[in-house]
């Protein structure tokens, strides 16, 4: 799909806004370079929408992905679980703690719904729709079937894991997707920024600026 200019945004597109939290912005615990300079894009952007939704991050402190959780492995390091290969990260986002909260700058009062992820131990979560199994819903799926919702726009944080596999969970599902790639911020790990927009491409996910909204 192509978007011209000041693209007109209806009533049955949602920008999801995936994991601006704390602990993702500078000072938190698994900071993504300058993660907080995507919130005055996702703020304005927000406007625009009748649809918003929030994941968050919500961690239980004994989660299989956090490193200090396995004896001798250091963050970054992988580790097979029945689901397939997980990356080892610093504990982050854990339930009810100041890192977990929403960044303070960003604008929660136009959000419809907050769907929290990557609260069951044994398993994580990246995508919004669905945890790292491909399995075991999140529920975000049939909330946007049930309100008719068409296209999907994806901003946060990180472009290369929570917003890369959210963006393909929804493309797969069938919906139109487009990512907001200056609302969103990577990681990159071993190239994993190149990875995501090589799998955009394949599956037909539209990579679009914030201009387009201005």
């Amino acid at each position: 799909m192509e978007w011209g200019l000041a693209m007109k945004i209806s009533n049955r597109d949602v920008l999801l806004v995936i994991d601006v939290q704390n602990d993702f912005c500078t000072g938190g615990a698994l900071a993504v370079p300058d993660g907080e300079k995507v919130v005055p894009a996702i703020n304005r952007i927000a406007q625009k929408f009748a649809n918003v939704v929030l994941t968050q991050d919500w961690h239980p402190r004994d989660h299989v992905s956090f490193a200090p959780n396995h004896a001798g492995k250091q963050p970054f390091q992988t580790i097979e679980l029945n689901y397939g290969t997980q990356v080892l990260w610093p504990a982050h986002c854990v339930q009810g703690t100041a890192g977990a909260e929403f960044h303070g700058d960003l604008d929660l009062t136009r959000a419809s719904l907050v769907v929290r992820k990557g609260f069951r131990r044994g398993i994580d979560s990246y995508s919004a729709l669905f945890e790292n199994d491909h399995r075991t819903p999140t529920g975000l799926l049939g909330y946007l079937r049930e309100r008719d919702l068409k296209t999907v726009f994806v901003a946060g944080l990180a472009l290369d894991y929570c917003v890369r596999f959210s963006a393909e969970d929804a493309r797969k599902a069938g919906f139109e997707v487009a990512v907001i790639e200056d609302a969103c911020r990577g990681i990159d790990l071993d190239g994993s920024v190149a990875a995501a927009h090589r799998s955009f491409a394949e599956l037909g996910i539209s990579v679009i600026s914030f201009e387009a909204f201005l």
